[in-house]
């Protein structure tokens, strides 16, 4: 109940900094979080300590992997009525091209929201929405008053 709570709070002062500050890894990948209409975009400005290959250079596949994901957890607090953080059960993503060194904007559609598991669809581009460069699919546990049972 604390959560909801907090991002209540949060969402009524829309302070989006405020949401960053709830997951300590999206804060130390430098991610920024602002509403564009009515979605949540975030926002991973160019730092260097996010470049893996430094002779393109390009970004670190594991830090946009880390990007979708929390920009899916962003879009879930703002969006569901959430008693306790998402977890992730699983995350597919593909590398559609590299991921070069200036910001990167991501953005997550829910395709299914139920009481315990939500899934949804990420994908993160640069200069243009329209070409993304990686797209993702995740599963997130929302609930777990009762023990996940894949049959369910």
């Amino acid at each position: 109940m604390e959560l909801f709570k907090k991002i209540s709070e949060l969402k009524a002062n829309n302070d989006f900094e405020g949401l960053v500050e709830l997951v300590p890894y999206a804060k130390t990948i430098g991610i920024e979080t602002s509403l564009v209409g009515d979605n949540i975009v975030s926002t991973l400005p160019f730092l260097s300590s996010n470049i893996g290959n430094h002779a393109i250079p390009a970004l670190h596949g594991g830090a946009v992997a880390g990007f979708m994901e929390n920009a899916a957890i962003f879009h879930l607090m703002w969006t569901a009525k959430l008693q306790q953080m998402p977890k992730v059960i699983d995350f597919s993503i593909d590398y559609l091209r590299s991921g070069q060194a200036t910001t990167s904007y991501s953005q997550c559609e829910i395709i299914r929201l139920g009481r315990r598991v939500a899934l949804c669809n990420i994908k993160v581009w640069q200069a243009d929405i329209d070409k993304p460069f990686a797209l993702a699919r995740a599963h997130f546990l929302l609930s777990s008053n009762e023990p996940f049972n894949k049959e369910s």
